[in-house]
């Protein structure tokens, strides 16, 4: 299948198949006239990467992971352990960020509230 029939499959832009391909990522044959062909199995990869983007991995992260996908190895599976390693504590820490941040917000929240219960115009009963 050409680019455009691989974008409407997955749901993917035609850029982002590019960018794929140019990280390493995606690979892809050539026709005659220089038109990039992908195969059913392409599919499947494009939504894996995109399962990897979604979880906060970069292209980078992704790419050193392919191996492991690509080539099983006990060198290939070390290396990827590491690597997701890596990434567990680094989505870890981001999460911890994430939670400091979510907690000041109620607290300012409720400060807030606190300020404008005082302020608020009293009705006559």
């Amino acid at each position: 299948m050409r680019i455009g029939g691989l974008a409407s499959r997955t749901g993917v832009s035609v850029r982002s198949l590019r960018y794929y391909e140019e990280q390493g990522l995606l690979t892809s044959t050539r026709s005659a006239g220089g038109q990039r062909h992908y195969t059913d199995a392409e599919v499947e990869r494009v939504r894996f990467i995109q399962r990897l983007y979604a979880g906060g991995l970069s292209s980078q992260t992704i790419a050193d992971l392919l191996p492991c996908v690509d080539a099983p190895s006990e060198q290939n599976s070390d290396a990827a352990l590491e690597r997701m390693a890596q990434e567990h504590e680094r989505l870890a820490e981001h999460i911890r960020d994430l939670t400091r941040t979510q907690e000041a917000l109620k607290e300012l929240m409720r400060v807030a509230r606190a300020h404008r219960e005082l302020h608020r115009p009293r009705t006559a009963a």
